[in-house]
């Protein structure tokens, strides 16, 4: 689906005066924290993360769940600061949402990392939550590929990673005709059904697909092809931050 804001009506800016088809603003470095392998900071608007990624480290093993003894495993843990959402509440490593983010990343980067190039040992990715406004696993899975990148750990492509969402608006025959929405905030969570992609590149290849919200089958077509073109988008801006900070040892 092209995304032409030509014929996009003013009136019909989002809260945040973002056009339909607008990312938010992103920021991101990496090599934040010298004791870890690798790491990385990313904003998606409000959204804020810290990841730092360990390993591979050998005799790790015990406990692993999944995977081949001849390949490296792969562990995620995240925190989430209690100060991080507006209803100021830590989240424990029980907590459902957070076990399903570990869940999901770890799947994802399970068939994305060399991982045979490593065997009996682990690597280990840490995700700190510091600020929720939407896209959260969005940022998540784009911060861990910053952070495996300056590790060093070899991957076949960015996994990088956007929100779409459907919005209805009443046409002029009295049917709900359905707008896309690309890389919503909480509000937006909130109101509207929506999903997270996460592709390979710039390609079309779908590592991550999750619909977390009930939508009709015949609006999903059109947000997973907004969501894939803003994952291209946000490929575009995290190879940026990578060749920005290689040109300081060049």
């Amino acid at each position: 689906m092209p995304l032409d804001t030509s014929t996009y009506s003013l009136a019909l800016l989002r809260l945040d005066g973002r056009r339909w088809n607008e990312l938010r603003r992103i920021h991101a470095q990496i090599s934040v924290q010298a004791a870890a392998d690798g790491s990385s900071y990313l904003e998606m608007g409000n959204t804020k993360i810290l990841c730092t990624v360990t390993g591979p480290a050998e005799g790790r093993q015990s406990g692993q769940r999944g995977g081949k003894d001849n390949e490296a495993k792969i562990e995620v843990e995240i925190g989430v600061a209690g100060f991080s959402g507006v209803d100021r509440k830590r989240r424990g490593r029980s907590d459902k949402r957070t076990t399903e983010l570990q869940h999901t990343l770890r799947t994802a980067y399970s068939s994305l990392l060399l991982t045979h190039l490593y065997p009996h040992s682990t690597i280990t990715l840490n995700l700190h939550i510091l600020s929720q406004d939407g896209s959260l696993l969005a940022a998540c899975i784009n911060a861990a590929t910053l952070a495996l990148i300056d590790a060093g750990i070899p991957m076949t492509d960015y996994l990088t990673s956007c929100t779409a969402a459907s919005s209805s608006s009443p046409s002029s025959d009295d049917t709900d005709t359905s707008d896309p929405l690309l890389d919503l905030n909480g509000l937006e969570e909130q109101e509207l059904p929506f999903l997270t992609v996460a592709t390979l590149g710039k390609t079309e290849r779908v590592s991550v697909l999750l619909l977390e919200t009930r939508v009709r089958m015949e609006r999903v077509e059109g947000m997973l092809a907004v969501g894939i073109e803003g994952c291209k988008r946000v490929r575009d801006i995290l190879d940026g931050v990578v060749k920005g900070y290689g040109k300081k040892f060049t």
